[in-house]
C-alpha cells in the first residue's frame, strides 16, 4: 500500500513502545557516532552577525539561542531555548525576511551556533508566501521549521518520528515566546504545500519541513514561486535513510486536519522575568517529591487552555496524574475533573520506562488527542509542552518531558481510546 494510503495512526501505532520492546531493543548507541547537531552553510554565503541591542536581530536570536553549554567525555553539548529529546537537536530554522529595514530581502538560515543569518536566496518578486498563504504577501518574517531527521534516528530508530514533531512544536513555542517578548503576533500555518517546497529548497531527503510562523503585515499581493532552486547544503556530516521515517512523513503531510478560527492567547507574564526564564530553562532530571500549591497548579493549567494561535488545528485533551499538589486529592484528572481518586506515583514511574521523575514529581500529565493530522497534533502537543515549560519555570516549578512510555498501558491508566502523544512531569 502506498504510504500516502497509510494514516499517521499506523506510524503511531508502529513505534509504540511495550515491557517486552523495551526490553528485547534497549537501543544503546556509540555516541561517538552521533552526527553533527549544527547545518552550516559554505564560508562564501553572505551573513548577517545578529545583534542583540537591535529588536528584530534580538526577536531573531532568541527563537534558538544556545544558552548552555556543558562539556562531556564525548564532548561539549549546547543546550538551546527549545528542548529536545536526547538533546539531538533535529529542527532548523530557516526566515523570510520582506520589508525590514537594514536587512535584505530573502530567506535566511539561522545559524544557531554562530548567532548569525545566512542568506540562502534573495527575493525579487518571489517567495515562500506562494506555497504558504497563496495570494498573499508578508512584510515582516517567516519562520520555517525543518527536521534533519538522521540526527534523532541515529538513536531513537523509527520512534525518532514522534520526537521530531515534538521538537519542531517546541521550537513554534519557542519562537512563540520570543515574539511575546518583544510585543509581535505570531500565526501558526501547518497545512501548505511542503512538498512542493522541499524539492525548491533542495532539502531532498534528508531534511523535512514541518511548520511555519508568520509574523508582520499580511497583504493582498501575488508572489510567484521561488524562481531558482536553492542548493543542496546537508544537515549533517554523514547520513544514513530510514524509508519508515520518510514514508511516514509524506503520509501525515497529506493528512488533512481540523480547522479553526484564529484566536490569539492574552498572556500577562512580566517580560524580564519571562525573558529569565526562556534563557534559565532546562529539563529536569531529579525532583525532591516535594508539593506544589494548587494556586501555582491552577495557574499552570489555565495557561495550558489558552488559544493557540492556528487555524490548522487538532485538539489535545491533558490528563493529569497529581502526586503532590496541597489541597487537591492524589489521582487522576482530566483538565480540573476529578476521574479517579488514588495514589499513582509508583505505576506512572513504571508507565514512564521506570523514570524516577515520573514517579517523584508533583504532578505528571499526558497529552492525548483523537485527530485527524497526526502531524500536526504531535506538533500542538510539542508546542504546549513548551508553553508548559515556560509556565512552571517562571513560578520557579522543574519539569520535563518524557518522550518514552508504555503506550497501551498508559492508555489504560488514562481510560481513554485516544493516542498518548507526549508526557511531561513538573514539580520540586
Amino acid at each position: 500500500m502506498p504510504s500516502s494510503q497509510i494514516s499517521g495512526k499506523a506510524y503511531h501505532n508502529a513505534t509504540k513502545h511495550t515491557y517486552f520492546s523495551v526490553q528485547i531493543d534497549p537501543n544503546y548507541v556509540d555516541a561517538s557516532t552521533q552526527p553533527s547537531s549544527f547545518k552550516v552553510y559554505p564560508k562564501f554565503y553572505r551573513r548577517v552577525k545578529l545583534n542583540l541591542n537591535n529588536s528584530v536581530h534580538a526577536f531573531i536570536s532568541l527563537t534558538s539561542a544556545i544558552t548552555l553549554e556543558k562539556v562531556y567525555k564525548d564532548g561539549p553539548y549546547k543546550l538551546r531555548v527549545n528542548p529536545s529529546a536526547g538533546a539531538l537537536y533535529p529542527t532548523e530554522v530557516y526566515v523570510q525576511v520582506r520589508g525590514i529595514e537594514g536587512i535584505v530581502d530573502g530567506i535566511y538560515h539561522l545559524e544557531v551556533e554562530n548567532n548569525c543569518l545566512t542568506l540562502i536566496y534573495e527575493l525579487i518578486d518571489d517567495g515562500l508566501e506562494s506555497y504558504i498563504i497563496p495570494g498573499k504577501s508578508i512584510n515582516g518574517f517567516i519562520f520555517l521549521i525543518s527536521c534533519v531527521y538522521y540526527r534523532s534516528s541515529w538513536k531513537y530508530q523509527n520512534r525518532s518520528i514522534r520526537y521530531c514533531f515534538l521538537d519542531s512544536g517546541h521550537h513554534l513555542g519557542a519562537i512563540a515566546a520570543s515574539a511575546y517578548l518583544h510585543n509581535r503576533d505570531i500565526q501558526l500555518i501547518f497545512d501548505f504545500d511542503k512538498l512542493t517546497l522541499i524539492s525548491d529548497l533542495g532539502f531532498e531527503n534528508k531534511e523535512f519541513i514541518t511548520a511555519c510562523a508568520v509574523s508582520g503585515e499580511i497583504q493582498d499581493k501575488k508572489i510567484r514561486r521561488l524562481r531558482l532552486k536553492v542548493p543542496f547544503v546537508s544537515g549533517t556530516d554523514y547520513f544514513e535513510s530510514n524509508p519508515f521515517i520518510e514514508d511516514a512523513y509524506q503520509a501525515t503531510t497529506l493528512e488533512k486536519s481540523r480547522q479553526q478560527k484564529l484566536e490569539y492567547p492574552q498572556f500577562d507574564f512580566d517580560r524580564d522575568k519571562f525573558y529569565q526564564t526562556v534563557w534559565d530553562r532546562r529539563s529536569i532530571r531529579r525532583f525532591r517529591k516535594e508539593a506544589i500549591s494548587q494556586e501555582d497548579y491552577l495557574y499552570v493549567v489555565q495557561q495550558l487552555q489558552q488559544p493557540i494561535p492556528t487555524e490548522n488545528y487538532e485538539e489535545i485533551e491533558i490528563y493529569s496524574v497529581v502526586h503532590r499538589v496541597e489541597g487537591m486529592t492524589p489521582g487522576l484528572y482530566r483538565g480540573t475533573h476529578l476521574v479517579k481518586t488514588g495514589n499513582f506515583s509508583e505505576k506512572t514511574g513504571y508507565l514512564c520506562i521506570n523514570q524516577a521523575i515520573a514517579r517523584d514529581g508533583a504532578v505528571t500529565l499526558f497529552f492525548v488527542s483523537d485527530y485527524l493530522n497526526y502531524q500536526n497534533a504531535m506538533q500542538i502537543a510539542g508546542f504546549l509542552g513548551q508553553r508548559l515549560y515556560l509556565t512552571s519555570n517562571y513560578l520557579g516549578i522543574q519539569c520535563s518531558g518524557i518522550g518514552a512510555y508504555y503506550d497501551d498501558e498508559t492508555q489504560e491508566l488514562l481510560e481513554t481510546n485516544k493516542d498518548v502523544l507526549y508526557g511531561m512531569v513538573i514539580g520540586i
